[in-house]
């Protein structure tokens, strides 16, 4: 019994934001302000 690979971060934001039946147009923003809040955070540690 093999366990599944654990989903990306943008992916598990993607489903909540989906499960909230939010607009395809409010779903690509919020994918992209986490998506830039990811990036800026590894960042900050290298």
């Amino acid at each position: 019994m093999e366990i599944p690979p654990k989903k990306k971060l943008l992916d598990q934001v993607r489903d909540a934001i989906r499960l909230k039946h939010y607009s395809y147009r409010t779903l690509r923003e919020k994918l992209h302000w986490a998506g830039g809040r990811v990036r800026y955070g590894h960042e900050l540690r290298n």
